[in-house]
C-alpha cells in the first residue's frame, strides 16, 4: 500500500478520534450547564418563598432539629479529635526542631486560628454533607420515584416551598451553630493534648489565644459554615428532585449528593482562601 494512502488513512482516523473527543466534551459541557441552570432555578424558587419562612416555621423547625440537634453528637466527636490532631501536629513540628520553648507563647493562638477558620468549618460541613445532604437526597429521591412529588403538584403544593426551602433554611441556620460547638470542643481538645504532652498551663494556652486570635477570624469561619450548609442542602434537594430509576436510583442519588457536596465544599474553601 502506498505511503501516501497510509498517511491519509492515519489522518482520517485521527480526525475521527478528535471529532469523537470534541463531541464527548461538548456533551459533558452541555450537561454541566443544564445542571447549573436547574440549580439556579431552584435557588430562585427558594428565594421566592423566603417571606413564608415564619408561616412555614413548623417545617423549618423540624428540619433544624434534623440538621442541628440530631447531628450534634457526631459533630462534637469530630471536633474533639480535630482539635487534638491539630495540636499534636503543631507541637510535634516545633518539637522536631527543638523550638517548643520559643513557640510556646504562640501555639494556642495558631491552633485557634487554624481550628476556627479552616478545620472545623470544613470538617463539620463534610460531616453534614454525608449525614444530612445524603439524607435529603434520599428522602426527596424516594418521594420522586414513588410519585409523591407528582401528588404535591396535583394538590397545587410547590415542591420548592414544601421541600426545598425548609431544608436549605435549616442548614443555613444550624451550620454556624454546629461550627461553634465543634470549634469550642476542638479548642478544649487541643488544650488537653498540649497540657498532657508538653505541660501547657491554662494561662499559657488561652492567653496565647486571646493575644493572637481575632473576632474577625471567628466571623470568617461562621460565614464559611453558613455557605457550606446552604450549598449542601441545595445540592441534596437538586439531586433528589432529579432522581430516577427506583431504589437503585435513590441509592445513586445519595452517593452523588455527597460526592458533589464534598467536592464543592473543598473548591469553595479554596476560593475563600484566595478571596478572604
Amino acid at each position: 500500500m502506498p505511503v501516501v494512502t497510509l498517511v491519509a488513512m492515519g489522518i482520517v482516523v485521527d480526525c475521527r478520534m478528535l471529532s469523537t473527543l470534541l463531541a464527548k466534551i461538548g456533551r459533558i459541557t452541555l450537561s454541566i450547564l443544564a445542571e447549573v441552570g436547574q440549580i439556579v432555578l431552584l435557588v430562585v424558587g427558594i428565594i421566592r418563598y423566603l417571606p413564608r419562612v415564619y408561616k412555614d416555621r413548623g417545617l423549618v423547625l423540624e428540619q433544624m432539629k434534623i440538621v442541628g440537634s440530631d447531628s450534634l453528637p457526631l459533630v462534637i466527636l469530630v471536633g474533639a479529635f480535630t482539635g487534638a490532631i491539630a495540636a499534636l501536629q503543631a507541637t510535634n513540628l516545633f518539637a522536631k526542631f527543638n523550638l517548643i520553648g520559643i513557640a510556646r507563647p504562640f501555639i494556642g493562638g495558631s491552633i485557634a486560628t487554624v481550628v476556627f477558620t479552616e478545620l472545623t468549618p470544613v470538617l463539620t460541613a463534610l460531616v453534614i454533607a454525608g449525614r444530612v445532604g445524603g439524607s435529603i437526597a434520599a428522602q426527596i429521591g424516594t418521594m420522586k420515584v414513588s410519585e409523591q412529588i407528582d401528588a404535591l403538584d396535583m394538590m397545587a403544593i410547590d415542591k420548592d416551598r414544601y421541600l426545598a426551602m425548609p431544608r436549605v433554611m435549616a442548614a443555613i441556620t444550624m451550620m454556624p451553630v454546629l461550627a461553634v460547638f465543634s470549634s469550642v470542643v476542638a479548642l478544649a481538645g487541643a488544650y488537653i493534648l498540649t497540657s498532657f504532652m508538653f505541660d501547657f498551663s491554662v494561662s499559657t494556652f488561652f492567653t496565647s489565644v486571646q493575644n493572637f486570635f481575632s473576632i474577625g477570624e471567628i466571623m470568617r469561619g461562621l460565614f464559611k459554615s453558613l455557605v457550606f450548609g446552604g450549598f449542601t442542602a441545595l445540592i441534596g434537594c437538586h439531586v433528589g428532585f432529579n432522581t430516577e430509576g427506583g431504589a437503585e436510583g435513590v441509592g445513586n442519588s445519595t452517593v452523588r449528593a455527597f460526592t458533589i457536596s464534598a467536592a464543592s465544599i473543598l473548591v469553595i474553601d479554596a476560593l475563600f482562601g484566595v478571596v478572604l
